[in-house]
C-alpha cells in the first residue's frame, strides 16, 4: 500500500466524464512480466482503473496535462506527467521495480486512522497472504508465529493455538477481524481463535499495549485479521480453489472463492473444509484425541460512494475437535481411552486405543463442539475534511464439550456468549498540522450456561464502554502522536446453584438452594483505568529511522480470574478464581531502530514492561505439598496476582542484494524474559519462582530462498530452505512443578513454490510444497500444553508428557478462475 492508496481504494472503479474524453490504454510490467492488479489513476480527476492478467489498462480521459499515479503493493510507486490530446492514444509501458522497503505500508491496526508504517511509533508487523500460503500452517495462528518475531502460540495440539505476544497472552492479547474484536471465551487453553486461514488476505501485528485505542485485553498487544477485499476487472466473476494436504495428521482442506465488482459494489463468498485424523511424532506415534474437522463460510459487501463508504460482513465457524488426556498404557506407552464414569473409571487401566481408531477421520465421543457466528458493519462518512466511522457487530459464541463417555450426548460444558460490539471514531480535519482523532467503544456480553455437568464459570453480564483522544504532528523529519483513554468495565452475577442428578450423579444447573450447593454466590463489580502512550519516529533518511514510544496499559480481569470455581472439561482443568482480584496496568517502553537499505533490511526493537497487579496460573497443593484434587484425573490450578517484568528484544536482518535478484536471507532472533516481582514467593521458593509462566525461549530463524522470475512456463519459482533454532527455556516457573526445564531444539524447513502459466502467459496455478521437521526431529515445546499431560512418575523409555507434531509435508494448489 503506497501513499496513494487511500485515493484509489474509494475510486479505482469509477470512470468520471469531464466534457470531450477519449480512451487511453498503457501496460504496466514488473522485471518484464506483465503486472496484474496494479492501479493506474489520475488524482485529479478522481479516476482510476486496475490492469487486467496481461498488464493491460484503459481509461477514459479528458483533454489536458495530468499527472499519472501507478502503484501496486510490493513495488515502488511512479508517477509521471503526460499531456492528454483528446484522442486515443496508448502510453508507454509503465516498469515497476520491487519495494523491499515496507516503511511506506499503510497500517489500519493500534492507529486511529489509516497510518503509513514510518509514522507509527508502535512496533508493528505485516504478514501478508503470499508468506501464510508459502508455509505449513496447520491453523492460523501458526501462519503468524512463523512469519513475526516476538509472536508465540501455546498449543494443545496442531489445530489448537493461543496467541502471546512477547510472553503475554490470553486475554491481554486482542485479536480483531476486520477491525472488530473477537470474543469467544478466549480465556480457554483448549480452542484457538474462531477464523477462516483460508481467507484472510494480511494480518496486522502490534506489539505493545493498545489500551489506547481498543481499551481493556489490548495490554500485550493486537492481532487484526484482514479479510479479502474484491479487486479487479467490472463485471467480471472472478475466484479461487485451494486444496491444501499435508502428510503428518492427513490434513485435507479446500476453500472455495467468489468475487465480483459491479459499478460501486463490491462482493465477495467463501467457504472452507478441514479435517485431520491425530497427528504422530517419533516418541508418541500417533497421538490419540488430537483429530479435528472445520467448517467455514463467510459473506462481504461494501459499497464504494464519495461521501464514503459501508461495508457489511457475515462468517460462521464450525468445528468439532477432539479431546486429548494423553492417558496411557505404563508399559507399553500406547494411549488408552476412557470408557467410565467416576469411580469406576481407573486411569491405570483403560484399554488400548485400536490402532485403526488413531489414523481415522471419524471423531471419538469425547469431543468439544465450537461454533461462532459474526456479523458486523463499518461505515465510514466524510464530513468536510474528516471522517467518521462507525462499527456496530453481533457474535455469538456456543461452546460445548463432550466428556462423559457413557452419557455421550450429554456435554459437560455448554455455554452461549452473546456479545454487542461498538465503535464510533471522529478524525477530525487537521488543524495547524494536528491531526486529531476522538472516539468512544466497548461491547455488551451476556453469557450463559446451558443443559451441562460442569460449569467453571457464572452466568454473567458485563459492560464495556471507553472513550479516547489522539493527535499527531509532524516536524519535519520528526513525528510525535500520542493519547489518552478511560475505561470503565461492569461485570456481574447472581446466585448460581449447582444440584446432582440422582440418576446419574452428574452435576446440574439447579434453580435454588433446595439440594444444591452455591457454587457462585452473588457479584457485582466495576473497573475503571486509565491508559495512554506518546511516541516519536525520527526518519535520519528516507530509508533510515529510529522509533520510541512509553504507553500505559490496562486489562480488566476476567471471567476466570476473578469467577471460576469448577472444571473445564476440554482443558482438564479445575480453575479457582479470586473475586477480590484488581486490574493489571502495564507502563512499557519501546526503542526502535529501522533501516530499509536497497541491499539489506535492519531492524532491532527493545521493550521494557513493568505490569502491576499481574495475574497468571498456578498448580494448587495443600499443606503436605500433594496436589490437590478436587475432580479426579485433573489437575487444580488457582490464580494468582503480584507484580512482573517483561523484557527483551527482535532483531531481523534481510539480505537482498540488487546485483541478485534471485537471492534473498532473512533472518531474525527474538528474546523475551519474564521476572516474577512476588517477593514473598521467592523468598520461600528461590529460583523456582522468580520467573513467570509460558514465556517463549530464544528464539533464532534464518531463510534462504532462491526465486527464478520467469523460467518457461514457471512464474515466480522459488526453492527455499530454513532453520528454526529454540535454545533450552530453563528461566520456567517452576513452583509446585507448575513448569518443568524445557531443552533446545533445531527444526530444518525446506520448501518450493511456483505459478504455472499456459502458453497465453496467463496463471493456471499456484504450487506450493513445504517440508516442516524434514528430519522427524523428537522434541518439546515449553509452551506445548501436552508437554505436561502425564499420569506417572517414570516411564519405560525415558520420556514424559506429549511431544509435538514430526515430519509434515504440505502440498498446497491455488487455482484462480
Amino acid at each position: 500500500m503506497k501513499r496513494f492508496f487511500t485515493v484509489l481504494y474509494l475510486q479505482l472503479f469509477t470512470v468520471l466524464a469531464f466534457g470531450q474524453q477519449a480512451t487511453v490504454k498503457g501496460r504496466v510490467t514488473a522485471a518484464g512480466r506483465p503486472l496484474q492488479f496494479a492501479t493506474v489513476a489520475i488524482p485529479a480527476l478522481r479516476t482510476g482503473t486496475v490492469t487486467d492478467k496481461g498488464g493491460n489498462y484503459q481509461l477514459a480521459v479528458k483533454p489536458g496535462a495530468w499527472e499519472v499515479a501507478v502503484s501496486m503493493m510490493g513495488y515502488q510507486p511512479k508517477t509521471f506527467t503526460h499531456t492528454f490530446s483528446g484522442t486515443a492514444e496508448t502510453l508507454p509501458e509503465v516498469q515497476l521495480a520491487e519495494d523491499l522497503s515496507r516503511l511506506d505500508e499503510v497500517v489500519v491496526t493500534g492507529v486511529s486512522r489509516n497510518t503509513v508504517a514510518r509514522k507509527n511509533p508502535v512496533p508493528v508487523a505485516i504478514i501478508g497472504k503470499k508468506e501464510m500460503v508459502a508455509q505449513v500452517n496447520t491453523n492460523l495462528i501458526d501462519a503468524i508465529v512463523r512469519g513475526v518475531p516476538g509472536i508465540s502460540a501455546v498449543t494443545t495440539g496442531p489445530n489448537i493455538s493461543k496467541p502471546f505476544i512477547r510472553g503475554l497472552g490470553y486475554n491481554r492479547v486482542l485479536t480483531l477481524y476486520d477491525g472488530l474484536r473477537q470474543e469467544g471465551q478466549q480465556w480457554g487453553d483448549e480452542h484457538g481463535i474462531e477464523i477462516d486461514q483460508y481467507g484472510v488476505s494480511r494480518a496486522e501485528v502490534v506489539k505493545g499495549p493498545a489500551s489506547l485505542t481498543y481499551g481493556s485485553d489490548a495490554l500485550a498487544g493486537v492481532i487484526n485479521i484482514i479479510p479479502e477485499v474484491p479487486a479487479g476487472p467490472q463485471n467480471k466473476l472472478q475466484g479461487s480453489f485451494l486444496t491444501d494436504y499435508q502428510t503428518n495428521n492427513g490434513l485435507v482442506g479446500s476453500s472455495l472463492g467468489f468475487s465480483l465488482q459491479r459499478n460501486d459494489w463490491k462482493y465477495a463468498l467463501r467457504g472452507t473444509v478441514r479435517t485431520a485424523h491425530s497427528y504422530r511424532n517419533p516418541v508418541d506415534g500417533y497421538v490419540y484425541g488430537t483429530a479435528f474437522r472445520e467448517t467455514n463460510l463467510s459473506a462481504l459487501t461494501q459499497l464504494d460512494k464519495k461521501w464514503g463508504y459501508t461495508h457489511f460482513g457475515a462468517t460462521l465457524y464450525n468445528n468439532l475437535q477432539e479431546i486429548p488426556d494423553g492417558s496411557r498404557d505404563s508399559l507399553t506407552r500406547k494411549f488408552t481411552r476412557q470408557v467410565r464414569e467416576g469411580d469406576e473409571d481407573d486411569i491405570r487401566n483403560r484399554p488400548i486405543v485400536p490402532e485403526a481408531d488413531l489414523k481415522t477421520y471419524s471423531l471419538n465421543p469425547l469431543h468439544q463442539h465450537i461454533q461462532h457466528y459474526r456479523l458486523y458493519n463499518r461505515s465510514m462518512f466524510r464530513l468536510g475534511g474528516g471522517e467518521l466511522t462507525g462499527t456496530l457487530g453481533f457474535q455469538q459464541s456456543i461452546r460445548r464439550e463432550y466428556n462423559h463417555p457413557v452419557y455421550p450426548s450429554q456435554a459437560g460444558l455448554y455455554v452461549v456468549l452473546n456479545t454487542l460490539n461498538y465503535d464510533l471514531r471522529h478524525n477530525l480535519p487537521a488543524m495547524a498540522g494536528v491531526e486529531t482523532s476522538v472516539g468512544v467503544n466497548g461491547m455488551y456480553q451476556v453469557n450463559k450456561s446451558k443443559d451441562a455437568t460442569d460449569f467453571p464459570i457464572p452466568d454473567y453480564r458485563l459492560f464495556d464502554i471507553g472513550g479516547f483522544v489522539f493527535a499527531r504532528k509532524s516536524f519535519g523529519k520528526l513525528d510525535v502522536s500520542g493519547g489518552i483513554r478511560y475505561d470503565l468495565r461492569h461485570i456481574r452475577w447472581d446466585d448460581f446453584y449447582v444440584g446432582e442428578d440422582k440418576n446419574t450423579g452428574f452435576g446440574h444447573r439447579a434453580n435454588d438452594s433446595a439440594g444444591a450447593v452455591l457454587q457462585f454466590p452473588a457479584f457485582s463489580n466495576n473497573y475503571t483505568g486509565m491508559s495512554g502512550s506518546l511516541g516519536i519516529t525520527y526518519n535520519l533518511s528516507g530509508r533510515v529511522l529510529i522509533k520510541g514510544n512509553i504507553a500505559r496499559g490496562y486489562r480488566a480481569p476476567n471471567i476466570t480470574e476473578i469467577g471460576s470455581n469448577g472444571l473445564d472439561p476440554g482443558a482438564h482443568i479445575v480453575y479457582l478464581g479470586n473475586r477480590g482480584f484488581k486490574p493489571e496496568f502495564s507502563f512499557q517502553q519501546d526503542l526502535g531502530f529501522l533501516a530499509y537499505l536497497p541491499d539489506l533490511d535492519l531492524s532491532v526493537e527493545l521493550f521494557n514492561n513493568n505490569i502491576q497487579h499481574y495475574i497468571y496460573q498456578a498448580r494448587l497443593y495443600d499443606a503436605n505439598g500433594e496436589p490437590v484434587v478436587i475432580v479426579p484425573g485433573n489437575v487444580t490450578y488457582s490464580y494468582q496476582q503480584s507484580k512482573a517484568r517483561l523484557f527483551g528484544a527482535e532483531v531481523t536482518a534481510n539480505l537482498h542484494p540488487r546485483r541478485w535478484a534471485w537471492f534473498s536471507w532473512n533472518n531474525s532472533l527474538a528474546y523475551t524474559e519474564g521476572q516474577n516481582r512476588n517477593r514473598e514467593l521467592i523468598d520461600q521458593y528461590g529460583r523456582l519462582a522468580k520467573y513467570l509462566p509460558l514465556i517463549p525461549p530464544l528464539h533464532i530463524r534464518s531463510d534462504l530462498k532462491l526465486t527464478a522470475p520467469g523460467w518457461k512456463r514457471f512464474r515466480q519459482a522459488y526453492i527455499r530452505g530454513g532453520v528454526d533454532v529454540y535454545a533450552a527455556q530453563s528461566r520456567y516457573y517452576g513452583v509446585d512443578n507448575t513448569e518443568t526445564y524445557t531443552p533446545g531444539y533445531t527444526l530444518v524447513n525446506v520448501g518450493v513454490g511456483a505459478t504455472i502459466e499456459n502458453k497465453q502467459d496467463k496463471p493456471l496455478f499456484e504450487l506450493y510444497v513445504q517440508a516442516d521437521n524434514l528430519f522427524d526431529k523428537a522434541y518439546q515445546s515449553g509452551l506445548n500444553r501436552l508437554k505436561y499431560f502425564e499420569y506417572y512418575s517414570a516411564s519405560p523409555n525415558g520420556r514424559s508428557g506429549i511431544y509435538n507434531m514430526g515430519r509434515n509435508i504440505s502440498m498446497k494448489v491455488i487455482v484462480p478462475f
